[in-house]
């Protein structure tokens, strides 16, 4: 448990540490910079819940509510049985971060229960998200807080949260939580969204860097968000040569087909038993292609493996894939990293899609959902390139310049 903590401290330390430097250039005063890196509230209950045996068991919650200049606060609910204080508080700082990024009317936000939920039955599971909602009903809804699905949770999850929410409240609240089932006011183009947004985001750049022929992408991690982005990317006519999960991958210079890949792992298969070389996940970041896009764990690339990358561009699906030693090697010897805060904010840029429609009580065709998907997101990433450009900065300091500057001018 003490590792964990101290990961989140420095997870923490980093996020902190990132928004000082960024506000340091910026020649911000000392007391809007310890606005922008202290959280404006912090709620902690100890849930109570009854198991499936009949014997109670407590379980530890966190809901951190960062900055709301903007808006409502906006974030996940993770279930991790490693979930600390200190690592729920860092996330809802870089949500912060990434809703200003993309535009959105939103200050950042993050919950968390530290619970296994391997370790538990359905019925258990249930308890413990109604349970959390119990608790913190009062510093939560459309106005003031929108929690959605994070590590570990799904629209299942927030199906129960909301009820419990309107079940309290005695109202529908459809725009309380996103990531909902679409029977209940979810959003159609919501499973995509984090893949698709990120594609979009690769096109604009690819059509500034024109003179770059950028063609081949490796995808590290074959979830939800590096499955769609791949599957995605191999439609608008990138050649995915590469793509892993936890246990390892496969790699094909010719290229391979995402979908089929996917079928044959629905099938029993392991992605790196699919037809093509075998790779290991510490192979795949330094295949020599154009985009490698690290979509699964925080951390991959450190001051140990960065040199390896031949990639010209390094685009964050994950969240933290690179250390601050990668990164700034990787700026140094000119690799293009966009940033995790502007490359994969399409999924919290649906649930704002959500939260409109559940707001206004009225739902779009999936058409209109990605139309607009795509508006965000280029927008988000022109103000970032021009930023980058004109101030000769990489587009990581660019992303969070223009974050602040829009937190900033919003607080009074």
């Amino acid at each position: 448990m003490e590792d964990t903590k101290s990961q989140g401290k420095k997870m923490l330390e980093s996020a902190q540490a990132l928004i000082r430097r960024t506000a340091e250039n910026m020649k911000l005063d000392e007391d809007t910079i310890r606005r922008l890196i202290e959280p404006e509230f912090f709620h902690e209950a100890s849930l109570t819940v009854t198991m499936d045996d009949g014997k109670k068991k407590v379980f530890k919650s966190w809901r951190a509510q960062h900055n709301s200049a903007l808006g409502p606060y906006k974030g996940g609910v993770r279930f991790h049985p490693e979930t600390v204080r200190d690592e729920v508080q860092a996330l809802a700082t870089l949500m912060s971060i990434k809703c200003a990024v993309a535009g959105l009317p939103y200050g950042g936000g993050k919950g968390g229960i530290a619970i296994d939920p391997k370790k538990h039955s359905k019925a258990e599971i249930e308890r413990v998200s109604r349970m959390f909602v119990k608790k913190m009903v009062n510093v939560i809804g459309e106005n003031l807080d929108v929690p959605a699905p994070d590590v570990n949770t799904n629209a299942e999850i927030i199906s129960w949260m909301v009820d419990e929410y309107q079940n309290i409240k005695g109202y529908k609240s459809p725009a309380s939580f996103t990531g909902k089932p679409v029977s209940m006011g979810g959003s159609l183009g919501r499973t995509e969204a984090t893949g698709r947004g990120g594609v979009f985001v690769l096109q604009a750049l690819v059509e500034k860097l024109s003179k770059e022929k950028l063609k081949t992408v490796a995808v590290q991690g074959f979830g939800n968000v590096g499955y769609f982005f791949a599957k995605l990317a191999h439609e608008v006519g990138f050649k995915v040569v590469a793509v892993s999960d936890s246990r390892g991958g496969v790699y094909d210079e010719k290229g391979l087909d995402p979908v089929a890949v996917k079928e044959f792992k629905k099938k029993g298969g392991q992605v790196s038993d699919y037809p093509g070389k075998k790779v290991t996940n510490e192979e795949l970041l330094s295949l020599p292609v154009d985009i490698l896009v690290p979509a699964a764990l925080e951390n991959v690339l450190h001051e140990k493996n960065a040199s390896k990358v031949r990639a010209k561009v390094v685009f964050e699906m994950a969240n933290g894939p690179l250390t601050q030693e990668a990164y700034e090697y990787l700026s140094k010897n000119n690799i293009i990293v966009v940033p995790d805060v502007l490359a994969n904010s399409g999924g919290v840029t649906v649930s704002y899609l959500e939260w409109v429609q559940g707001k206004a009580g009225y739902w779009w065709s999936e058409e209109e959902v990605n139309s607009r998907l795509k508006e965000t997101m280029v927008r988000a990433f022109e103000a970032i390139w021009k930023k980058s450009v004109a101030e000769k900065i990489p587009m990581k300091q660019a992303a969070f310049e223009v974050a602040i500057e829009k937190i900033v001018s919003a607080m009074v």
